[in-house]
C-alpha cells in the first residue's frame, strides 16, 4: 500500500496515499492514542488517524502541549501534508476541544479546513469550561485513572497512574483556560454525539454545538451507552460517523438531526 513520508511523532502510523479521506481521532484527558486500539482502520471510506499528543505514551518525554491554542498551531502545521483530502476531528470529552480548536485554527489561517467536525460528550466552547473532572482532588484524580485503564482493557499499575496523573493536570489545565465568548461558525459539518447513560456529560448539556456549523451542515445523535463506550467504536457510533461522512455535503435530515429527551 503506497504511503505518504512518515507522521511521527503526531500520527502513531503513517496515513495511506489510497484512503479516500482522514479522520484524525484525538485522545482523552490523561491519556494517548492507544485509546483507540480497538477502533477500526477504517470507518466508512476515511482511514482511522491516531493522533498523539505530546507528554503521554511514546511522547511521554516531551513537554505538555501547554493551551489548546499553542496545541492546535502545532498538530494543525503538522498535519499539514495530510489534509490533501477530505479529513475530519473526532474527539470525545477531553479530546474534543482540542480538535475543535485546530479545526479553527485551520479556518482562520487560511489553511485547508476539515469536511467535518465530530464532538462527543463535550459542552460547546462558550457555555464551558464544565465536567466534575475539574474540580476533583488528586486522591479521586487517580481512582478516574485507574478505572479508564480497565476501561481501555489494561491494568492500572501504580507508576503509570502518576505518570497519567502529570499529564492528566495539564489537560485539565488547559480546559479551564479554555473558552470561547462568543459561538464561531466554522465551514465543515459539525456532528454533535451524546449518549443515553452518561453521567459526566448528559444529553441535555450538548445543546449550543448547532451555533458552529455552516448552515444546514448541523447534525446531533443521540447514541446508546454510557460516557466510555466510544471506546469499543461501537456499531451505532461507527453508522453515525459513516453517516456523515458519506454525506457531509448534503443537508442534514429530520432522520439524521435527532430530537433530545
Amino acid at each position: 500500500m503506497a504511503e505518504v513520508k512518515s507522521a511521527r511523532p503526531w500520527l502513531l502510523r503513517r496515513p495511506s496515499e489510497e484512503a479516500a479521506a482522514r479522520l484524525f481521532v484525538l485522545p482523552y484527558s490523561g491519556v494517548g492514542a492507544s485509546m483507540y486500539n480497538r477502533w477500526p482502520e477504517r470507518i466508512g471510506p476515511a482511514e482511522v488517524c491516531r493522533v498523539q499528543l505530546p507528554g503521554r505514551e511514546n511522547r511521554i518525554r516531551e513537554p505538555h502541549f501547554g493551551s489548546y491554542p499553542e496545541l492546535a498551531e502545532r498538530l494543525g502545521a503538522a498535519l499539514l501534508p495530510y489534509l490533501d483530502r477530505p479529513f475530519g476531528f473526532f474527539g470525545h470529552c477531553g479530546g474534543a476541544l482540542p480538535g475543535f480548536a485546530t479545526a479553527l485554527f485551520l479556518t482562520e489561517a487560511g489553511l485547508p479546513a476539515p469536511t467535518w467536525l465530530f464532538v462527543s460528550s463535550q459542552v460547546a466552547p462558550h457555555r464551558g469550561p464544565y465536567g466534575r473532572f475539574l474540580e476533583l482532588p488528586p486522591d479521586r484524580l487517580r481512582e478516574e485513572l485507574r478505572q479508564l485503564a480497565v476501561a481501555m482493557g489494561g491494568q492500572p499499575q501504580p507508576d503509570m497512574i502518576e505518570l497519567g496523573m502529570r499529564v492528566l493536570r495539564a489537560d485539565l489545565a488547559a480546559n479551564r483556560a479554555y473558552r470561547i465568548e462568543a459561538p464561531v461558525r466554522l465551514p465543515c459539518t459539525v456532528h454533535a454525539l451524546s449518549w443515553t447513560e452518561d453521567r459526566e456529560v448528559r444529553p441535555d448539556r450538548m445543546s449550543g454545538w448547532d451555533s458552529y456549523a455552516a448552515p444546514g451542515r448541523y447534525r446531533e445523535s443521540l447514541l446508546p451507552g454510557g460516557h466510555f463506550a466510544f471506546l469499543e467504536a461501537p456499531e451505532p457510533l461507527r453508522a453515525a460517523l459513516t453517516g456523515t461522512i458519506e454525506h457531509a455535503d448534503a443537508p442534514a435530515s429530520a432522520a439524521e438531526t435527532e430530537e433530545r429527551a
